[in-house]
């Protein structure tokens, strides 16, 4: 409990440019989003001591921005890795080990302008080797398979995996950085060209180019800051295999491990979350993601997201920005997430009606990373 109550996230921001970013790179993007997350901070490079980052190693990320950090974390999980980040963080913080904590993650996932040269699955790894020589497209076709699986077995429709796309795109129509913000419907997303059965486009994230970032420190330190400070009450991380094929469940993910860790740690019930960002690199990966936290039991999941209960006005707030299929999603999207609750917490969008949800004191965020492999989940608030 000690490693939560006393860390808060004090600074958050993208990259300069999100969306089709032709003229700059990885690396670069990340730097702009590192920059921009210490001004909101009111922070410079020379106050970080403790670096967390995926993709890039952390002594390459470390030497780009110029800074020589006391604690490296390069945990990379996919896009859980950076929701895990904010516990790692915590617990050095809390110990003492660092004063301020850069998480910063993003991609030219859609230019490919600079991305590391280990990015993407090796032909010698477990899924080259055991799954995608028999045909399973990557990881769209290890979260379909699953997808399949659970409409299979409780009758999950396409209808309501498309409220969950419709409901994502309102809310970027209010979200003026948002890649896609055109109306959509549940006709339209069940009319999109079927990708992988049982998945149409529009149940598939966007590929942009975009960076966010992340900083961290003690709740004392944070009090001489620009920000409202955002707690972290509590954290949580999973994992139960790696490819599709040694999943335990295909209906089930290890968020029903991160989940309860996190309510547990942060003593708080799911009746209480007043805004919630759950990664939807697919439609299916936010109504399995939902169950296994605890929001709903089992195969329940598209009851809870149907009838406009996620969209804005609805009882449940969820990915507020737009989210992965409608706001940004260059490759590993965990980090905007946070981004995203953090501003909602401190009322960043008061001055934009809808955008803002009211009144919101207390969120999760919730990471989903490889082919429904590791999650992490957080609970932030603010007093």
């Amino acid at each position: 409990m000690s490693y939560s109550v006393d860390t808060t996230v004090v600074g958050v921001a993208e990259s300069d440019e999100i969306g089709v970013v032709p003229d700059k790179s990885t690396i670069q993007l990340q730097g702009e989003a590192t920059l921009n997350a210490l001004a909101d901070a009111g922070l410079q490079l020379s106050d970080v001591d403790g670096l967390f980052t995926a993709g890039f190693r952390p002594p390459e990320v470390a030497e780009y921005l110029g800074i020589q950090p006391h604690y490296f974390d390069g945990t990379h999980v996919g896009g859980s890795s950076f929701v895990v980040h904010l516990g790692h963080a915590a617990a050095a913080i809390s110990l003492g080990r660092i004063d301020v904590a850069l998480i910063v993650g993003g991609e030219s996932g859609r230019s490919r302008i600079g991305q590391p040269a280990s990015w993407g699955s090796s032909a010698q790894g477990m899924a080259g080797q055991f799954e995608t020589p028999y045909g399973l497209p990557d990881a769209l076709g290890g979260y379909a398979m699953a997808c399949a699986r659970h409409m299979h077995q409780y009758g999950t429709s396409s209808e309501q995996l498309a409220e969950i796309a419709v409901a994502a795109r309102k809310w970027a129509a209010l979200n003026p950085r948002a890649y896609k913000r055109d109306p959509l419907t549940v006709e339209d997303v069940l009319a999109s060209p079927m990708i992988s059965w049982p998945f149409r486009r529009l149940d598939c994230c966007l590929v942009t180019d975009a960076a966010g970032a992340v900083v961290l420190t003690s709740f004392d330190r944070a009090r001489d800051l620009k920000q409202k400070p955002v707690r972290l009450l509590g954290w949580g991380e999973g994992h139960d295999h790696q490819i599709i094929s040694q999943a335990p469940d295909l209906t089930s993910g290890p968020g029903r491990i991160s989940g309860p860790d996190a309510f547990a740690m942060a003593g708080v019930r799911h009746e209480d979350i007043d805004v919630a960002q759950v990664y939807d690199s697919f439609t299916y990966t936010v109504l399995t993601s939902l169950e296994d936290i605890g929001f709903c039991k089992k195969g329940e999941g598209g009851d809870f997201v149907s009838g406009g209960r996620i969209a804005p006005g609805g009882d449940f707030p969820l990915n507020t920005s737009g989210g992965g299929l409608s706001y940004t999603h260059p490759g590993m999207f965990g980090i905007f997430p946070i981004i995203e609750c953090v501003r909602q917490l401190r009322g960043d969008f008061v001055d934009q009606g809808p955008r803002q949800v009211e009144g919101a004191k207390l969120g999760l965020v919730h990471g989903t990373g490889g082919r429904l492999s590791a999650t992490g989940t957080a609970i932030l608030a603010v007093d």
